[in-house]
């Protein structure tokens, strides 16, 4: 769209199109929403240090999640309900990551079958991002189709054992249409209309570190913590067994008052001191976030308000235009900065300003 140039022009827009409910729940956060503006505020706090007369004529973007290869350290965020948002739904958003060469992360609250998905989207590195109910065996099916159409990792979301306040839904009354498709969903929570937090009542909260094995054998697959804010759980994470760790506080949609995720990465990635891979969320909006996260230590970000506001404005083609700004923004920040690949990019890069 020529009209937009940033991820905030796809956001206006998106606002503009969204009914009420639907705006609601992508943009909201939980309570006050502080750590909400709290995860966009940190990345004006964290400031470049750019190195000069570098030789930067040939610049790549690409990099590897958990080995793949992939051609920009972003992965597409699990983000519920894409239907209420484009038609096509996550099926548009994964050909817009297919055809930027990045990873895409599908939620249990998706609208589309992973086996959907993989067929819209020939060659789409796909995760499953997986919440627990409490009828495991709704989840053995989430694990078993995930497994089978091709997902390459396990997404599990960790910091959800039940749904924070989120006031904006609340106010506008939104409620998730009763004919909504939600392949890995409906068996869970039946057929009438509810809002998030009744959906969510349905997840197990017993779920503890012991079921990590249980979840890595039934899915057969590596599996991702989303939602490790401190040191001692990253610890945790690692001793037992998690393939990697998302630094994420759910976009600022959970737990009001915890700090924002670019704050909390550098003390993550000193625990886990190299042991398995880190990735970001929460806040994502320019290439040079991106920059900022992968000089505190992170491998990847996962951005998913941004993806899903060019969804919400223009379908496929707005999901893939977002992921080009961020990959052109991420190689224009690498250039100055004097860095040719993501993996330059050192905590050298960057300071945490006085202010």
């Amino acid at each position: 769209m020529a009209e937009a140039l940033s991820s905030a022009d796809y956001e206006r827009l998106a606002e503009e199109r969204l009914e009420p409910g639907p705006w609601a729940y992508l943009a909201g956060g939980s309570s006050d929403e502080w750590t909400l503006r709290e995860n966009r505020a940190a990345f004006a706090r964290w400031t470049f240090r750019p190195r000069v007369l570098c030789d930067v004529s040939d610049i790549s973007t690409a990099t590897t999640v958990l080995g793949t290869a992939v051609e920009l350290p972003v992965v597409v965020a699990p983000v519920a309900y894409q239907q209420l948002y484009h038609p096509d739904g996550e099926c548009a958003t994964a050909r817009a990551a297919a055809a930027a060469g990045v990873a895409m992360a599908v939620s249990t609250f998706s609208t589309r079958s992973h086996e959907e998905i993989a067929a819209a989207a020939p060659g789409i590195v796909q995760w499953c991002q997986l919440y627990v109910f409490q009828d495991r065996g709704v989840t053995r099916e989430h694990l078993a189709d995930a497994a089978d159409a091709g997902c390459s990792a396990v997404v599990l979301t960790v910091d959800t054992p039940r749904l924070a306040q989120r006031e904006r839904d609340l106010r506008v009354g939104f409620e998730i249409p009763s004919d909504l498709p939600l392949p890995y969903a409906r068996a869970a929570i039946g057929t009438e209309a509810q809002n998030p937090a009744d959906q969510f009542a349905l997840l197990d909260a017993s779920v503890s570190w012991r079921d990590l094995e249980w979840i890595a054998g039934e899915g057969r697959l590596p599996v991702v913590l989303k939602g490790i804010v401190t040191a001692e759980d990253a610890e945790l994470a690692v001793e037992h067994g998690a393939a990697a760790i998302v630094v994420s506080n759910h976009g600022g949609r959970q737990l009001d008052g915890v700090p924002a995720t670019l704050d909390a990465l550098p003390e993550v990635v000193e625990a886990v001191a190299g042991r398995v891979e880190v990735y970001l969320d929460g806040g994502i909006r320019r290439g040079a976030d991106v920059a900022k996260a992968l000089a505190l230590g992170a491998r990847a970000v996962l951005a998913g308000r941004a993806p899903v506001f060019g969804l919400a404005a223009a379908g496929e083609d707005g999901v893939r235009h977002v992921l080009e700004l961020l990959r052109d923004e991420l190689a224009l920040a690498l250039c100055l900065l004097g860095c040719t690949s993501p993996d330059e990019l050192t905590r050298a890069h960057v300071q945490r300003s006085a202010s």
